[in-house]
């Protein structure tokens, strides 16, 4: 009997230890392939030159393809357009277990090299998970733009 609870403890702390279900979920819906397809910045007006994850103008961005492997949390994306620097890029991601207050999660982006070591010193970027669906998703992250807060909107249809 007091295997039987030994056992029963550490499987509900195994249980306990192990990402929500939202997150799961989440997980899944992301696998497959995207294509982002505008990028946006709601509540600011006019042209912007803004590079999106150190990597490229958000022009190259738009249309870019994207595939995330939600068994590993690899993936990659493939950006186009003149003066792009094209080539796929591979990158780590994962789901930040920590609630939003919307109710979603953050959604962490680390660029790697083909091998998946860091690119970046282990630094990678933070973006808010807006929406999720099986056919759609919203990403935002929010910058600074002479000392106000400046929301950058991604678009993505899973295809």
């Amino acid at each position: 009997m007091k295997k039987l609870l030994i056992l029963v403890s550490i499987t509900l702390l195994v249980a306990a230890c192990g990402p929500s279900k939202t997150a799961r979920e989440a997980r899944k819906t992301f696998n497959g392939d995207w294509t982002l397809t505008s990028v946006t910045y709601p509540n600011s007006a006019g042209e912007f030159n803004v590079t999106l994850l150190n990597d490229a103008s958000a022009d190259c961005f738009e249309g870019s393809t994207w595939d995330f492997v939600s068994n590993n949390n690899h993936g990659t994306y493939r950006v186009q357009g003149i003066n792009c620097g094209g080539g796929e890029r591979t990158f780590m991601w994962s789901i930040d277990e920590e609630n939003t207050p919307e109710g979603l999660y953050d959604f962490l982006l680390k660029p790697t090299d083909e091998n998946y070591k860091s690119t970046t010193g282990n630094q990678g970027f933070r973006l808010n998970l807006k929406s999720l669906s099986d056919t759609q998703m919203v990403w935002e992250q929010t910058v600074s733009l002479d000392g106000s807060p400046f929301v950058i909107r991604m678009n993505f249809s899973k295809n």
